[in-house]
């Protein structure tokens, strides 16, 4: 691995602690926050940079020649309800500067005149309004008025819906089959649980749709020697890698009752929960090919199979647009450890982005998922630095499961770049996206049904 899984994740306290002791640990050399920051790519450099080469034996995925029989598979799991989806909401729109991405409404947040504002501040020029709507194909307030949120749980009831439809089943019934983990932010947590209960679930069944509030923590600071949370530091989530662990945590998952309270489950509850699920497929809210396609029936299909072959992680490899190469996950092969690895940007000592080739697509697939989840409350993750405002912060990696667990890298056979809503470079791709999920036949008369009107 890349560096020693050391964190106690039993709950939070536990977890600030061994924050501060890894601090101590690791950082027993330095006697100044200066000299830590100057250190800091050394610190977190990959062990095995100079025996990387190009990813080996990567599975390929041909979405025109998928076997009949590993798709029927796949839709009768999904009708079944034993794939478990985890939404990652928690994120804020930090090169974006528009808040939590969740509540994110192009309608009420974005204007010609911003888009041109926020691209030309990005690419250090000026842009026009005109430059814009050359790239637009509708202008952000002809858009259903709905926020990234709405759109990204309504997409997938809109094609749960249909798929039930073409198998002979019932809708609502398949809705409710299903289950599934929100992971929120604690700025907006509160709005966005209100939002799913306006919205009634979204067509889901509210005993099925389970949430965690994932933490922001204070930087740490040094003093006399001594490592320490300063509670006058910025507030920072601890990455994707810190929600995973906490996962595995008691009292961190919860749903509401009728009467919306929070019923929180045990460690035991969550995992028992996993134990009868053949994937989990971990989604980012700003993906963009999810607004029209919430469900890749040909990954899921091969991430199956390969579940069944003793693979519990599966990681796709995609393109880095070379026109805009943007930093991520480099897939690589190992050749000190004989194997395909996925090392995060910040852990490559300042690798240009041109340079990163294959990135990760960022929708893993974790079959068996109980397995991984097991292996993480055993030895949680390696715990990388990060130095920012003057302070340190952690960020775990959710990507370095592939070093817990056996993982399969998978490719497809046309290398397609991520579509993602990350900054104002991507805003008119956006919308365009949110364009063509609003034309999809039948999509706005479900959102109006199933949230009874209430569409945020």
């Amino acid at each position: 691995m890349p560096q020693k899984a050391e964190v106690d994740t039993t709950n939070l306290e536990t977890y600030r602690q061994s924050c501060l002791d890894i601090a101590r640990r690791r950082l027993a050399g330095f006697s100044s926050m200066k000299d830590i920051a100057a250190a800091i790519d050394e610190l977190n450099a990959y062990p095995n940079l100079d025996r990387l080469s190009e990813p080996r034996e990567v599975k390929l995925l041909d979405e025109n020649a998928v076997d009949p029989g590993d798709l029927d598979r796949a839709r009768r799991a999904v009708l079944d309800g034993r794939v478990f989806w985890e939404h990652t909401a928690a994120g804020e729109a930090t090169r974006l500067k528009l808040g939590t991405k969740f509540v994110l409404n192009p309608v009420r947040d974005l204007t010609i005149e911003l888009m041109a504002e926020m691209l030309g501040e990005e690419l250090g020029r000026e842009v026009t309004p005109a430059d814009i709507r050359e790239r637009l194909d509708v202008e952000p307030d002809n858009l259903l008025p709905m926020n990234m949120g709405s759109r990204h749980m309504l997409q997938m009831a809109f094609d749960l819906s249909r798929l039930a439809a073409e198998s002979g089943r019932d809708p609502g019934e398949v809705l409710a089959a299903q289950k599934m983990l929100l992971v929120l932010n604690e700025k907006t947590a509160e709005e966005i649980l209100g939002q799913f209960r306006r919205a009634n679930y979204f067509g889901f069944a509210r005993t099925g749709v389970f949430f965690m509030v994932q933490p922001s923590f204070p930087g740490i600071g040094l003093a006399d020697g001594g490592f320490f949370f300063d509670p006058a530091a910025p507030l920072r989530l601890h990455n994707h890698g810190q929600l995973v662990m906490q996962e595995t945590a008691d009292g961190q998952i919860f749903h509401l009752d009728e009467s919306n309270r929070r019923v929180y489950l045990t460690s035991g509850e969550f995992g028992g929960l996993l134990e009868g699920m053949l994937d989990k497929i971990s989604f980012n809210i700003e993906d963009l090919t999810y607004l029209t396609e919430s469900i890749d029936w040909a990954g899921l299909a091969l991430a199956l199979r390969l579940g069944d072959e003793g693979f519990n992680m599966v990681m796709e490899i995609v393109a880095n647009d070379p026109e805009r190469p943007i930093k991520g996950g480099l897939a690589a092969f190992d050749e000190a450890l004989g194997r395909n690895v996925m090392i995060e940007s910040f852990q490559l000592k300042g690798l240009p982005n041109e340079e990163i080739k294959f990135l990760n697509k960022n929708v893993n697939h974790y079959t068996n998922p109980a397995v991984s989840w097991r292996k993480l409350r055993e030895t949680g993750l390696p715990m990388p630095l990060a130095f920012k405002n003057g302070y340190l912060y952690f960020q775990p990696v959710q990507g370095d499961i592939n070093f817990l667990v056996r993982t399969a890298f998978v490719r497809r056979r046309e290398l397609r770049p991520i579509r993602a809503w990350k900054s104002a470079a991507n805003t008119a791709e956006a919308v365009n996206a949110m364009w063509r999920q609003d034309r999809q036949p039948g999509f706005a008369a479900l959102a109006h049904r199933v949230t009874r009107g209430a569409m945020p």
